[in-house]
């Protein structure tokens, strides 16, 4: 009896041991998973939502992947012809991170700025892009992200007031 519970001490020890760190690798309550790959999207401001201890969402690509996929085919006023994205919808980001303002702040990887008014994402089906024609976005073809309007669905888009808003190299969101 002496042998088995010695043995039952140590396996209980052992479970213990190692309950603060399974414990610390599960998200509280209303907190995002922390990125396991590399982060190519912040996002930070009016969030309700966050992963890192400053407030911010920090997404990879696969955390981006779990949320419903989005197609959407249109002309753009930088390539040619009539393209393919795949991504999903801004708005969906935005309600999964409890996003409360009127302006989103859109910074891409050169330093390009622009407030777009967030309601431009509950009038139309605006996507952030992952990829175009089947092919995955890089930096050299405007990517990882570029966020995307459905310019072909609404002729009121046609209009260079939305075309400074289609942001690519996108890299960090405020919600102001």
């Amino acid at each position: 009896m002496g042998h088995f519970r010695r043995r039952l001490i140590l396996a209980t020890i052992a479970l213990f041991a190692a309950a603060p760190r399974a414990l610390s690798e599960v998200a509280p309550e209303g907190a995002l998973p922390a990125p396991s790959g590399p982060v190519i999207l912040e996002v930070s401001g009016k969030i309700s939502r966050s992963n890192s201890p400053d407030g911010k969402a920090l997404f990879d690509a696969d955390m981006l992947a779990t949320f419903p996929p989005q197609e959407l085919t249109t002309a753009t006023t930088v390539t040619d012809g009539v393209n393919r994205f795949d991504g999903i919808l801004m708005r969906d980001l935005l309600n999964h991170l409890g996003a409360e303002g009127e302006v989103v702040r859109a910074i891409a990887l050169n330093d390009y700025v622009i407030d777009i008014p967030i309601e431009d994402f509950t009038a139309f089906d605006v996507i952030l892009a992952h990829s175009m024609d089947g092919e995955r976005l890089s930096q050299r073809t405007k990517g990882p992200l570029w966020i995307v309007y459905p310019r072909d669905d609404h002729p009121e888009l046609d209009d260079i007031r939305y075309d400074y808003r289609w942001v690519w190299q996108l890299q960090h969101i405020e919600i102001r």
